[in-house]
């Protein structure tokens, strides 16, 4: 969610039980703003948060004129002291990816062997105990969020002949009869199904907004819900993969962002739960 635009996009989205008291909410509205200046960024986005058991992992992304390029991410346990994050490396999600349980609240926690699954041991080099920090699991973490459920609008992004990608600025928001449609929202991350589509189905595409996949070729395809909100005026979308994301938009307008609040663990309970 856009930080500008805060205080309203949680309104939107509180009917999932997401949320944030009114002085975490004042709070935010100043220190991202000041994180906006001290590290120049055109934008900054309140990615949500990620509960632990001893705290609360407050996440920020900073974005460039290239909305495509890699983010940076920042967390704050008080929402006014933030600290950068390290780049994701594909080693780092291959580790997160075997540990289980809950976030601890504390970034230097580190994990060690008896808390991660035995198929693990061929990631690790030199037989040697492995230990991952909670700060690699959390950038991790929010990679993985970020390229499962992270969505946008159709339209709203446009990609140049040079292969950036920029906020449409003529992009007035979906229709009604469209904004209830899976179809009409992409995953904003490089595209795996698009590359499959054959020619014929291509042509229909228009490469300066078709340039991502959409929602309907998801695996399960019933891992969204779909719903109207605020009297059928807010469209919201909650992935039942990632439970806690939610996104909304406001047909007609420019209004829309998502939004993650939960324990940052995946629901590989959902084959079982159709």
């Amino acid at each position: 969610m856009d930080a500008a635009s805060l205080p309203a996009a949680l309104e939107l989205v509180a009917g999932g039980g997401a949320g944030l008291s009114p002085e975490k909410r004042a709070v935010l509205g100043s220190s991202l703003l000041l994180l906006q200046r001290d590290y120049r960024f055109e934008r900054v986005w309140f990615w949500g948060c990620i509960q632990g058991v001893r705290g609360s992992y407050y996440i920020a992304e900073g974005l460039g004129s290239d909305r495509a390029a890699p983010r940076s991410r920042l967390y704050s346990l008080n929402c006014v002291e933030w600290s950068l994050l390290p780049p994701v490396t594909a080693e780092m999600v291959a580790q997160a990816e075997q540990l289980k349980g809950r976030f601890q609240g504390d970034p230097s926690f580190e994990y060690t062997y008896t808390e991660i699954k035995e198929d693990a041991e061929g990631l690790f080099e030199g037989g040697k105990e492995p230990r991952i920090k909670e700060e690699a699991r959390l950038v991790a973490t929010i990679e993985q969020i970020d390229k499962a459920v992270g969505i946008i609008p159709r339209g709203a992004f446009l990609k140049t002949a040079h292969g950036s990608v920029h906020e449409n600025r003529n992009f007035e928001g979906l229709s009604l009869t469209e904004a209830k449609k899976l179809s009409s929202y992409f995953h904003f991350t490089m595209p795996v199904n698009l590359k499959n589509k054959t020619l014929l189905e291509k042509a229909d595409l228009d490469p300066s907004t078709d340039f991502l996949d959409s929602l309907e070729h998801d695996i399960p395809q019933v891992s969204w819900t779909v719903q109207l909100e605020k009297g059928g005026t807010v469209v919201v979308l909650r992935s039942l993969l990632w439970l806690g994301l939610t996104f909304y938009h406001i047909p007609m307008t420019k209004q829309y962002g998502y939004i993650y609040f939960g324990t940052g663990e995946k629901n590989f309970d959902l084959p079982f739960m159709l």
